[in-house]
């Protein structure tokens, strides 16, 4: 089977990458709030429906709609598990993150680059330098680290937080799938052409459990947290598909592993500016040294391939 290649243009990838990390470093934050006055699967619902919506008009005016027909049968099974490996992660973040924390939930999902990139290098053939390999012991012990030092700081909330960890752990692993479908989907659709059939996709699955009409009924800042979080979701998966078709997965996924400490600078700049909406979560040192540990980790994984 002939595999997905990039095409080198490293500049537009790392920058691609960054929007990635910058929007869903923000994007915990919002869903936070907007689950105060919805439930997870009408937010998903929501999301996926708008993003298909505006998607599929883009590509219909520019006569670029995604020819199905193209795929072969092992294509539309990648396609199946984009899907459902996209919307299982979709309903699993929501509950880690409505169990847990903005903070926690985005250094808990770091596994799923870190598994995103080990599959690239066993089903792409990328290839890791000795310092990439340390920098990936490094992201590891980094989360060790500091899931341990949260369970002592949330000893009364102990059975919570475990739950709510372990559906992120899940959630890591569905979108991890999701990236390996999508990055070989790549040799027959463009970048927005698989997008849109996830979104389609999803906006289906998610449709049976939905509940639209309580959307009408949310006050004012929530509908347009909810907006705001449509909008995050087209430009951060738009911009994470284009990373993938321009750079290297290992090397995106690098990237996307700063996404904590983009959280991390959202949350206190939200609690300084909004406290009433945004808390601050409970620290202690070694929760600083075990998310700085997954960021030195992550930067080793990042630069370590130049010589």
């Amino acid at each position: 089977m002939n595999l997905h290649q990039t095409t080198g243009r490293v500049r537009l990838g790392a920058t691609l990458a960054a929007t990635t990390m910058l929007v869903w470093g923000i994007l915990p934050l919002a869903l936070k709030v907007v689950l105060r006055a919805l439930d997870s699967v009408t937010i998903i619902w929501f999301r996926m429906g708008v993003a298909a919506l505006v998607i599929g008009s883009v590509l219909a005016a520019r006569r670029r709609l995604p020819a199905l027909r193209s795929l072969a049968r092992h294509g539309l099974a990648l396609l199946a598990v984009a899907v459902l490996g996209i919307a299982a992660n979709f309903w699993t973040f929501m509950i880690g993150l409505d169990l847990t924390s903005p903070g926690n939930a985005q250094v808990l999902l770091q596994l799923g680059p870190v598994l995103l990139a080990l599959g690239s290098l066993v089903i792409f053939k990328e290839r890791y330098r000795p310092l990439q390999w340390i920098g990936l012991a490094v992201l590891v012990v980094g989360l060790g680290v500091f899931f341990s030092n949260q369970l002592r700081l949330l000893v009364s909330e102990i059975d919570r937080y475990l739950l709510g960890s372990a559906m992120l752990v899940l959630a890591s692993v569905t979108w991890a799938a999701y990236g390996l479908a999508q990055k070989q989907l790549l040799r027959t659709l463009s970048a927005e052409g698989v997008m849109l059939c996830i979104y389609a996709g999803c906006f289906v699955f998610f449709s049976f459990g939905a509940a639209p009409a309580r959307i009408a009924q949310m006050p004012a800042l929530e509908l347009g947290l909810l907006l705001f979080c449509s909008a995050n979701t087209l430009i951060g998966y738009g911009a994470f598909s284009n990373a993938l078709h321009h750079w290297e997965a290992s090397r995106v996924t690098a990237v996307l592993s700063l996404t904590p400490l983009a959280t991390l600078g959202f949350t206190v700049l939200g609690a300084t500016l909004v406290p009433e909406m945004i808390q601050t979560e409970p620290v202690s040192a070694w929760t600083i040294a075990g998310a700085a540990t997954v960021v030195g980790g992550s930067l080793l994984v990042a630069l370590g391939g130049r010589r």
